[in-house]
């Protein structure tokens, strides 16, 4: 009886430190509720909140125009492999032929 008792103070105490670690920081914070009782635990005002809402939007925009850029750059690369096998030719050869036709155009 006293071994489980003992196990359940374990475990409560491993949850204790679990929830600790990861509402007292935002770096820990991995969800929801984590990340709302951390800002709520700064205790900032209306005016800030509203700043921190503002960059938090700005840095979002600019995560996902870096994804779609690199979305693009996948796609990119993936349709140069694709025509360095249909021509049987290496990637870089594919590179270096587009590269003299974009300087043929100037």
């Amino acid at each position: 009886m006293t071994d489980i008792n003992l196990q359940n103070v374990i475990n409560a105490f491993d949850e204790l430190d679990f929830e600790n670690r990861t509402t007292k920081s935002l770096e820990n914070a991995r969800n929801r509720v984590q990340m709302k009782t951390y800002l709520s635990s700064l205790d900032y005002s209306l005016r800030r909140i509203k700043i921190l809402e503002e960059v938090v939007s700005e840095l979002v925009e600019e995560k996902q125009t870096e994804l779609v850029k690199q979305e693009h750059i996948q796609t990119y690369k993936a349709k140069v492999i694709q025509l360095s096998r249909e021509f049987k030719i290496s990637y870089q050869d594919v590179l270096s032929i587009m590269l003299k036709l974009k300087q043929d155009e100037k």
